[in-house]
């Protein structure tokens, strides 16, 4: 497991390698100087105690990527009347339809790319050094 330089906190980012929201979240990561593991769910899968978890702390509306081709693919009997349940049935199945990237770090879990919610909730190196003044 890598950490957070400075920070002892284990920072895992989950999605799939050639996303392109997936390179600019590692782009975002680089710069800031913020280490991580990368757990590539197309080839490793996940964990349905993680989806579990990811779901309770988002909600599955949230972790669930219904703008996805994967999803929109669906059959209708599929797509309609979801709930926890079938979506996170649906999201091992294929994990496709799990919305990218999501950033756990024990405390805090960030679902999707959003470069302003990654400064907030990880600060960059110029947040670290002035939290070290």
């Amino acid at each position: 497991m890598v950490h957070l330089r400075g920070g002892g906190v284990s920072v895992t980012i989950y999605g799939i390698k050639n996303c392109d929201t997936m390179k600019k979240a590692f782009a975002w990561l680089d710069k800031a100087g913020v280490a991580y593991d990368f757990h590539d769910y197309k080839k490793e899968g996940v964990a349905k105690g993680d989806l579990e978890k990811w779901c309770k702390a988002a909600g599955w509306e949230t972790v669930l990527n219904r703008a996805g081709t994967t999803f929109r693919k669906l059959p209708d009997a599929d797509r309609e009347g979801l709930t926890e349940r079938k979506a996170i049935a649906l999201m091992m199945a294929q994990p496709s339809m799990i919305k990218r990237p999501v950033l756990d770090d024990g405390k805090r879990l960030l679902v999707g790319f959003k470069p302003d919610d990654y400064e907030k909730e990880l600060g960059g190196k110029s947040a670290r050094k002035k939290a070290a003044r």
